[in-house]
Protein backbone atom coordinates (compact mmCIF):
# COMPACT_ATOMS: atom_id res chain seq x y z
CA UNK A 1 0.00 0.00 0.00
CA UNK A 2 2.87 2.38 0.26
CA UNK A 3 3.94 1.48 -3.14
CA UNK A 4 0.70 1.99 -4.32
CA UNK A 5 0.09 5.20 -2.09
CA UNK A 6 3.45 7.03 -3.91
CA UNK A 7 2.15 6.38 -7.21
CA UNK A 8 -0.87 7.81 -6.80
CA UNK A 9 0.73 11.12 -6.18
CA UNK A 10 1.24 11.06 -9.81
CA UNK A 11 -2.21 10.94 -10.75
CA UNK A 12 -4.12 14.12 -9.32
CA UNK A 13 -6.75 13.74 -11.78
CA UNK A 14 -7.62 10.49 -10.46
CA UNK A 15 -11.55 10.20 -10.47
CA UNK A 16 -11.94 6.66 -9.01
CA UNK A 17 -10.07 4.44 -6.84
CA UNK A 18 -11.35 0.76 -6.07
CA UNK A 19 -9.98 -0.89 -3.40
CA UNK A 20 -12.50 -3.30 -3.03
CA UNK A 21 -11.55 -6.76 -1.63
CA UNK A 22 -8.05 -5.87 -1.60
CA UNK A 23 -6.72 -7.47 2.12
CA UNK A 24 -5.93 -3.58 3.43
CA UNK A 25 -5.08 -3.64 7.02
CA UNK A 26 -5.24 -0.85 9.55
CA UNK A 27 -1.24 0.04 8.60
CA UNK A 28 -3.08 0.55 4.68
CA UNK A 29 -5.65 3.32 6.16
CA UNK A 30 -2.78 5.77 7.27
CA UNK A 31 -0.78 4.99 3.42
CA UNK A 32 -4.55 5.74 1.90
CA UNK A 33 -4.86 8.72 3.72
CA UNK A 34 -1.40 10.19 2.47
CA UNK A 35 -2.53 9.76 -0.61
CA UNK A 36 -6.00 11.10 -0.80
CA UNK A 37 -4.56 14.85 0.01
CA UNK A 38 -3.02 14.74 -3.59
CA UNK A 39 -6.84 13.47 -4.98
CA UNK A 40 -8.76 16.24 -4.77
CA UNK A 41 -10.71 15.42 -8.19
CA UNK A 42 -11.81 11.96 -6.56
CA UNK A 43 -15.20 11.42 -7.18
CA UNK A 44 -15.63 7.55 -6.01
CA UNK A 45 -13.68 5.60 -3.37
CA UNK A 46 -14.49 2.05 -2.57
CA UNK A 47 -12.56 0.08 0.17
CA UNK A 48 -15.26 -2.56 1.24
CA UNK A 49 -14.96 -6.06 2.36
CA UNK A 50 -11.34 -4.90 3.80
CA UNK A 51 -12.05 -6.01 7.36
CA UNK A 52 -8.88 -6.21 8.87
CA UNK A 53 -8.98 -1.94 8.03
CA UNK A 54 -11.58 -2.09 11.59
CA UNK A 55 -9.90 0.24 14.14
CA UNK A 56 -7.59 2.19 11.66
CA UNK A 57 -10.26 4.92 11.07
CA UNK A 58 -9.46 6.94 13.82
CA UNK A 59 -5.89 7.37 13.07
CA UNK A 60 -6.45 7.71 9.22
CA UNK A 61 -9.01 10.13 8.03
CA UNK A 62 -7.40 13.60 8.00
CA UNK A 63 -7.54 14.12 4.54
CA UNK A 64 -10.97 12.33 3.25
CA UNK A 65 -12.62 15.35 5.02
CA UNK A 66 -11.08 17.22 1.87
CA UNK A 67 -12.33 15.34 -1.15
CA UNK A 68 -14.75 18.19 -1.73
CA UNK A 69 -15.57 16.14 -5.45
CA UNK A 70 -15.95 12.90 -3.71
CA UNK A 71 -19.67 11.46 -4.95
CA UNK A 72 -19.89 8.02 -4.10
CA UNK A 73 -18.37 6.34 -0.74
CA UNK A 74 -18.61 2.59 -0.15
CA UNK A 75 -17.51 1.24 3.19
CA UNK A 76 -19.73 -2.14 3.57
CA UNK A 77 -18.33 -4.80 5.50
CA UNK A 78 -15.03 -3.28 6.63
CA UNK A 79 -15.66 -4.01 10.34
CA UNK A 80 -15.71 -0.56 11.64
CA UNK A 81 -15.27 -0.05 15.49
CA UNK A 82 -17.14 2.67 17.48
CA UNK A 83 -13.35 4.36 17.80
CA UNK A 84 -13.97 4.58 14.25
CA UNK A 85 -17.11 5.51 14.12
CA UNK A 86 -16.78 8.89 16.43
CA UNK A 87 -14.16 9.90 13.52
CA UNK A 88 -16.63 8.98 10.78
CA UNK A 89 -19.54 11.04 12.20
CA UNK A 90 -17.37 13.93 11.48
CA UNK A 91 -15.62 13.26 8.65
CA UNK A 92 -18.02 11.68 6.49
CA UNK A 93 -21.26 15.07 6.93
CA UNK A 94 -18.21 17.06 5.38
CA UNK A 95 -18.19 15.58 2.17
CA UNK A 96 -20.72 17.90 0.67
CA UNK A 97 -20.80 16.64 -2.76
CA UNK A 98 -21.58 12.72 -1.22
CA UNK A 99 -24.51 11.57 -3.76
CA UNK A 100 -23.76 7.52 -2.53
CA UNK A 101 -22.96 6.33 0.90
CA UNK A 102 -22.98 2.51 1.53
CA UNK A 103 -22.15 1.61 5.47
CA UNK A 104 -23.52 -2.35 5.01
CA UNK A 105 -22.79 -5.11 7.03
CA UNK A 106 -20.99 -2.81 9.91
CA UNK A 107 -23.02 -3.60 13.13
CA UNK A 108 -21.00 -0.77 14.96
CA UNK A 109 -23.33 1.77 12.58
CA UNK A 110 -26.44 0.53 14.47
CA UNK A 111 -24.89 0.53 18.16
CA UNK A 112 -22.52 3.22 17.90
CA UNK A 113 -23.96 6.20 20.50
CA UNK A 114 -22.05 8.66 17.76
CA UNK A 115 -24.85 9.90 15.59
CA UNK A 116 -23.44 9.48 12.04
CA UNK A 117 -26.75 8.89 10.65
CA UNK A 118 -28.18 11.62 12.18
CA UNK A 119 -25.42 14.23 10.58
CA UNK A 120 -26.67 12.49 6.72
CA UNK A 121 -29.17 15.84 6.83
CA UNK A 122 -25.86 17.72 6.34
CA UNK A 123 -25.63 15.64 2.66
CA UNK A 124 -28.47 17.11 0.70
CA UNK A 125 -27.11 15.47 -2.48
CA UNK A 126 -27.58 11.79 -1.29
CA UNK A 127 -29.63 10.28 -3.62
CA UNK A 128 -28.68 6.36 -2.44
CA UNK A 129 -28.13 5.37 1.60
CA UNK A 130 -27.18 1.63 1.72
CA UNK A 131 -27.62 0.40 5.66
CA UNK A 132 -28.12 -3.05 5.20
CA UNK A 133 -27.39 -5.49 8.40
CA UNK A 134 -25.66 -2.49 10.32
CA UNK A 135 -27.76 -4.07 13.47
CA UNK A 136 -29.55 -0.44 13.96
CA UNK A 137 -31.33 -0.22 17.08
CA UNK A 138 -34.91 1.97 17.47
CA UNK A 139 -32.31 4.99 18.56
CA UNK A 140 -30.62 5.03 15.18
CA UNK A 141 -33.25 4.23 13.20
CA UNK A 142 -35.25 7.03 14.67
CA UNK A 143 -32.10 9.56 13.98
CA UNK A 144 -31.78 7.92 10.24
CA UNK A 145 -35.37 8.79 9.71
CA UNK A 146 -35.01 12.48 10.98
CA UNK A 147 -32.28 12.80 8.42
CA UNK A 148 -34.13 11.72 5.93
CA UNK A 149 -36.29 14.43 6.13
CA UNK A 150 -33.62 16.63 4.54
CA UNK A 151 -32.28 14.37 1.45
CA UNK A 152 -35.20 15.64 -1.49
CA UNK A 153 -32.70 13.77 -3.54
CA UNK A 154 -33.00 9.95 -1.79
CA UNK A 155 -33.71 7.27 -4.76
CA UNK A 156 -32.17 4.37 -3.12
CA UNK A 157 -33.00 3.42 0.81
CA UNK A 158 -31.59 0.10 1.75
CA UNK A 159 -32.50 -1.16 5.01
CA UNK A 160 -32.85 -4.87 4.39
CA UNK A 161 -31.53 -7.40 7.42
CA UNK A 162 -32.22 -4.52 10.39
CA UNK A 163 -35.00 -6.29 12.45
CA UNK A 164 -35.43 -2.97 14.32
CA UNK A 165 -37.33 -1.72 11.23
CA UNK A 166 -40.44 -4.02 12.00
CA UNK A 167 -43.39 -2.30 13.50
CA UNK A 168 -41.61 1.07 13.36
CA UNK A 169 -41.62 1.65 9.77
CA UNK A 170 -44.24 4.34 10.88
CA UNK A 171 -41.02 6.10 12.07
CA UNK A 172 -40.14 6.84 8.10
CA UNK A 173 -43.71 7.91 7.33
CA UNK A 174 -42.57 11.94 7.22
CA UNK A 175 -39.39 10.76 4.85
CA UNK A 176 -41.38 8.63 2.51
CA UNK A 177 -43.87 11.28 1.73
CA UNK A 178 -41.33 13.82 1.16
CA UNK A 179 -39.14 11.28 -1.08
CA UNK A 180 -40.69 12.54 -4.35
CA UNK A 181 -37.81 10.87 -6.03
CA UNK A 182 -37.60 7.84 -4.48
CA UNK A 183 -36.98 4.49 -6.96
CA UNK A 184 -35.44 1.80 -4.75
CA UNK A 185 -36.82 0.69 -1.24
CA UNK A 186 -35.37 -2.48 0.45
CA UNK A 187 -37.01 -3.98 3.39
CA UNK A 188 -35.95 -7.61 3.01
CA UNK A 189 -35.68 -9.45 7.03
CA UNK A 190 -36.53 -6.76 8.53
CA UNK A 191 -39.52 -8.49 10.63
CA UNK A 192 -41.90 -6.63 8.68
CA UNK A 193 -45.56 -6.55 10.36
CA UNK A 194 -49.29 -6.02 8.74
CA UNK A 195 -49.16 -2.62 9.62
CA UNK A 196 -45.88 -1.99 7.55
CA UNK A 197 -47.76 -3.29 4.99
CA UNK A 198 -50.40 -0.61 5.39
CA UNK A 199 -48.43 2.30 6.13
CA UNK A 200 -46.92 1.72 2.46
CA UNK A 201 -50.39 0.89 1.26
CA UNK A 202 -51.60 4.67 2.82
CA UNK A 203 -48.46 6.10 1.14
CA UNK A 204 -49.24 4.82 -2.09
CA UNK A 205 -53.11 5.81 -2.28
CA UNK A 206 -51.96 9.44 -0.97
CA UNK A 207 -49.72 9.95 -4.03
CA UNK A 208 -46.64 9.45 -2.66
CA UNK A 209 -43.83 6.88 -3.66
CA UNK A 210 -45.22 7.67 -7.43
CA UNK A 211 -41.85 6.67 -8.54
CA UNK A 212 -40.85 3.34 -7.22
CA UNK A 213 -39.37 0.70 -9.28
CA UNK A 214 -38.13 -1.63 -7.28
CA UNK A 215 -39.66 -2.41 -3.73
CA UNK A 216 -38.06 -6.00 -1.79
CA UNK A 217 -40.23 -7.54 0.98
CA UNK A 218 -38.58 -10.57 0.92
CA UNK A 219 -38.04 -12.98 3.91
CA UNK A 220 -40.73 -11.08 6.53
CA UNK A 221 -42.59 -14.00 7.48
CA UNK A 222 -44.29 -12.57 10.20
CA UNK A 223 -46.83 -10.63 8.13
CA UNK A 224 -50.55 -11.89 8.21
CA UNK A 225 -52.39 -12.76 5.55
CA UNK A 226 -54.60 -10.02 6.48
CA UNK A 227 -51.73 -7.55 6.01
CA UNK A 228 -50.77 -9.14 2.05
CA UNK A 229 -54.35 -8.85 1.32
CA UNK A 230 -54.38 -5.00 2.31
CA UNK A 231 -51.15 -4.66 0.60
CA UNK A 232 -51.96 -6.23 -2.67
CA UNK A 233 -55.02 -4.77 -2.95
CA UNK A 234 -53.49 -1.33 -3.23
CA UNK A 235 -50.62 -2.35 -5.11
CA UNK A 236 -52.01 -0.76 -8.34
CA UNK A 237 -51.13 2.44 -7.38
CA UNK A 238 -47.64 1.86 -7.76
CA UNK A 239 -47.65 2.49 -11.83
CA UNK A 240 -44.04 2.40 -12.47
CA UNK A 241 -42.98 -0.67 -10.54
CA UNK A 242 -40.74 -2.90 -12.12
CA UNK A 243 -39.34 -5.25 -9.22
CA UNK A 244 -41.35 -6.93 -6.55
CA UNK A 245 -40.08 -9.67 -4.01
CA UNK A 246 -42.12 -11.02 -1.15
CA UNK A 247 -40.11 -14.27 -0.70
CA UNK A 248 -40.30 -16.34 1.76
CA UNK A 249 -37.00 -17.41 3.83
CA UNK A 250 -35.61 -20.46 2.79
CA UNK A 251 -36.02 -22.42 5.49
CA UNK A 252 -39.86 -21.46 5.30
CA UNK A 253 -42.79 -22.55 3.25
CA UNK A 254 -46.31 -20.89 3.36
CA UNK A 255 -49.86 -21.68 2.29
CA UNK A 256 -51.08 -18.85 0.22
CA UNK A 257 -53.94 -16.81 1.33
CA UNK A 258 -57.31 -15.00 -0.13
CA UNK A 259 -54.22 -12.08 -0.86
CA UNK A 260 -52.80 -14.16 -4.13
CA UNK A 261 -56.15 -13.30 -5.81
CA UNK A 262 -55.47 -9.70 -4.82
CA UNK A 263 -52.45 -10.04 -6.09
CA UNK A 264 -53.41 -11.34 -9.79
CA UNK A 265 -55.79 -8.56 -10.09
CA UNK A 266 -53.31 -6.21 -9.34
CA UNK A 267 -50.82 -7.69 -11.85
CA UNK A 268 -53.56 -6.29 -14.62
CA UNK A 269 -52.96 -2.74 -13.66
CA UNK A 270 -48.99 -3.07 -13.21
CA UNK A 271 -47.75 -2.08 -17.22
CA UNK A 272 -44.05 -2.05 -15.95
CA UNK A 273 -44.03 -5.09 -13.83
CA UNK A 274 -41.21 -7.54 -15.39
CA UNK A 275 -39.93 -9.30 -12.24
CA UNK A 276 -42.09 -10.93 -9.44
CA UNK A 277 -40.04 -13.36 -6.59
CA UNK A 278 -42.94 -15.44 -4.43
CA UNK A 279 -40.00 -18.06 -3.77
CA UNK A 280 -41.28 -20.39 -1.13
CA UNK A 281 -45.11 -20.08 -1.11
CA UNK A 282 -47.29 -22.51 -1.91
CA UNK A 283 -50.24 -22.24 -3.86
CA UNK A 284 -53.02 -24.66 -3.93
CA UNK A 285 -55.10 -26.29 -6.07
CA UNK A 286 -58.03 -24.17 -5.08
CA UNK A 287 -56.78 -21.30 -5.96
CA UNK A 288 -57.79 -20.87 -9.77
CA UNK A 289 -59.30 -18.13 -11.67
CA UNK A 290 -63.22 -17.76 -10.25
CA UNK A 291 -65.83 -15.57 -11.61
CA UNK A 292 -67.73 -13.16 -9.15
CA UNK A 293 -70.83 -11.86 -9.96
CA UNK A 294 -70.28 -11.92 -13.88
CA UNK A 295 -66.46 -10.52 -13.42
CA UNK A 296 -63.56 -11.81 -14.87
CA UNK A 297 -61.75 -14.71 -12.98
CA UNK A 298 -58.70 -12.79 -11.25
CA UNK A 299 -56.78 -15.64 -9.42
CA UNK A 300 -55.15 -18.30 -11.14
CA UNK A 301 -53.08 -21.53 -9.81
CA UNK A 302 -49.74 -21.74 -9.57
CA UNK A 303 -48.77 -24.88 -8.69
CA UNK A 304 -49.60 -27.95 -6.57
CA UNK A 305 -50.82 -29.23 -3.03
CA UNK A 306 -47.39 -31.08 -2.62
CA UNK A 307 -44.72 -27.92 -3.80
CA UNK A 308 -43.13 -26.60 -1.42
CA UNK A 309 -41.33 -23.57 -3.46
CA UNK A 310 -42.25 -21.39 -5.59
CA UNK A 311 -42.30 -18.91 -8.21
CA UNK A 312 -40.29 -16.05 -9.25
CA UNK A 313 -41.47 -14.65 -12.67
CA UNK A 314 -38.27 -13.96 -14.94
CA UNK A 315 -37.69 -14.11 -18.59
CA UNK A 316 -38.67 -17.36 -19.86
CA UNK A 317 -38.33 -18.79 -16.34
CA UNK A 318 -41.98 -20.34 -14.78
CA UNK A 319 -42.39 -22.97 -12.81
CA UNK A 320 -45.40 -25.37 -12.73
CA UNK A 321 -48.19 -22.95 -14.56
CA UNK A 322 -51.69 -23.72 -14.70
CA UNK A 323 -52.58 -24.01 -18.81
CA UNK A 324 -55.72 -21.96 -18.12
CA UNK A 325 -53.59 -19.04 -16.79
CA UNK A 326 -53.08 -17.75 -19.77
CA UNK A 327 -56.77 -16.65 -21.35
CA UNK A 328 -58.27 -15.57 -17.74
CA UNK A 329 -55.61 -13.18 -17.90
CA UNK A 330 -56.71 -12.27 -21.20
CA UNK A 331 -60.07 -12.33 -20.08
CA UNK A 332 -59.61 -9.95 -16.62
CA UNK A 333 -57.45 -6.77 -18.81
CA UNK A 334 -60.41 -6.84 -21.37
CA UNK A 335 -63.19 -6.61 -18.57
CA UNK A 336 -61.54 -4.11 -17.03
CA UNK A 337 -60.22 -2.40 -19.85
CA UNK A 338 -56.80 -2.86 -19.22
CA UNK A 339 -53.81 -3.48 -21.61
CA UNK A 340 -51.78 -6.68 -21.25
CA UNK A 341 -48.88 -6.41 -20.29
CA UNK A 342 -46.30 -7.62 -22.82
CA UNK A 343 -43.78 -9.36 -20.11
CA UNK A 344 -46.57 -11.01 -17.97
CA UNK A 345 -48.57 -12.50 -21.59
CA UNK A 346 -45.00 -13.78 -23.00
CA UNK A 347 -44.43 -15.41 -19.66
CA UNK A 348 -47.98 -17.21 -19.41
CA UNK A 349 -47.92 -18.11 -22.78
CA UNK A 350 -45.00 -20.21 -22.95
CA UNK A 351 -45.75 -21.49 -19.39
CA UNK A 352 -48.91 -22.87 -21.15
CA UNK A 353 -46.72 -24.69 -23.41
CA UNK A 354 -44.34 -25.90 -20.84
CA UNK A 355 -47.53 -27.48 -19.30
CA UNK A 356 -48.85 -29.25 -22.22
CA UNK A 357 -45.22 -30.79 -22.76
Amino acid sequence: MKVLAQDLKNVPGLKELNLHMCGLKQDSLQGLDTALQHLAELRKLDISCNKEIGGGFKDSTAHLASLKNLEVLDLHQCCVTEEDMTVLSQVIPLLSSLQELNLSSNKNVGVSSHPLLGRLRFLPKLKSVAISNCGLREESFSSLAEAALHLPELEILDLSWNKCVGGNLKLLWGALKLATEIQVLRLSSCNLVAEDLALLTLLTQDGHLARLRKLDLSYNNNISDEGWVVFCQGLAVFKELAELDVSLRPSSCRDCGTWFSALLAALTKLPALAELGMQRWILMRQERFQSSSGSSPHAANFGSEKEDNLVTWRKRQVMAVHPDLHPGYVRACQSLGQPENPFIARVLREANKNDKM
